[in-house]
């Protein structure tokens, strides 16, 4: 699990000898505002702490700012292109890969998987009969560590566990999230949904998962009122991981 204050920088010279290779970048793909597809690209911007220049999904916030897809599920499952709705399709499969592991795309980008991407009813629809069977087939999402181009066909590489890891399930990342929220202030459910990385609908089941935490706690989360006199808390520092 993330500790309550992550703050860390790693210095990429010293993971030199540290990195493994993994496969090849083999296509590209941005969400742009509310276009119905993926767009593919030859080449795209990594922001660091944001994610992809663009995209729909880039966020400060956000564990899930780019999605990781694998050929191999897409021959498994007979998909149609796309239809993972990832933004990096490789060459390996994915489903090896841990929360916290770092992969590096090319020279420069450096990458955080944060935890597996759960299979949706969204998926079911484009890919029928896959929401039971596909597992951590769907995907990796990440954060982006160290930004710089990403260019279709990079090679990428991975250096295993080298930084805190997030939890699979997402009743345990929203109880990490509260749990960071300082005393004196609060967040709203919906900030608490895209720092746990859960759609906002699941807001409905955060009261229940909340009644596990001390009642002085589970006040900072859902308005103002709960927790009187408090300031909005920006999100700052809980995804504390940076590179130089």
């Amino acid at each position: 699990m993330l500790p309550a204050h992550p703050s860390q920088r790693l210095a990429l010279a010293t993971l030199q000898d540290s990195w493994q290779p993994m496969g090849s970048l083999q296509r590209l793909y941005v969400r742009v505002g509310k276009e119905p597809e993926p767009r593919s690209v030859a080449d795209v911007q990594a922001v660091s702490g944001h994610g992809l220049a663009g995209d729909r999904h880039a966020s400060l916030l956000s564990p899930r700012q780019l999605l990781i897809a694998g050929d191999d599920a897409y021959r498994r499952w007979g998909l149609v292109e796309a239809s993972l709705r990832e933004n990096l399709r490789v060459d390996f499969s994915t489903s090896g890969l841990a929360s916290g592991d770092l992969l590096r795309i090319g020279s420069d980008v450096v990458i955080w998987i944060t935890f597996v991407c759960e299979p949706c009813r969204l998926l079911e629809r484009r890919a029928p009969g896959s929401l039971s069977k596909i597992g951590r087939d769907r995907g990796m999402l990440a954060r982006v560590l160290r930004g710089g181009i990403i260019h279709s066909g990079a090679e990428i590489s991975v250096c295993p566990a080298m930084v805190p890891a997030l939890s699979d399930h997402w009743q345990e990342r929203v109880i990490q999230v509260a749990r960071a929220v300082p005393e004196g202030a609060w967040i709203s459910y919906r900030q608490l949904a895209e720092m746990a990385g859960v759609h906002t609908a699941y807001c409905r089941a955060f009261p229940k998962v909340l009644s596990q935490l001390p009642e002085r706690v589970a006040k900072r989360v859902g308005s103002p009122q709960r927790a009187a006199g408090a300031a909005p808390w920006s999100g700052a520092g809980f995804f504390g991981m940076a590179m130089d």
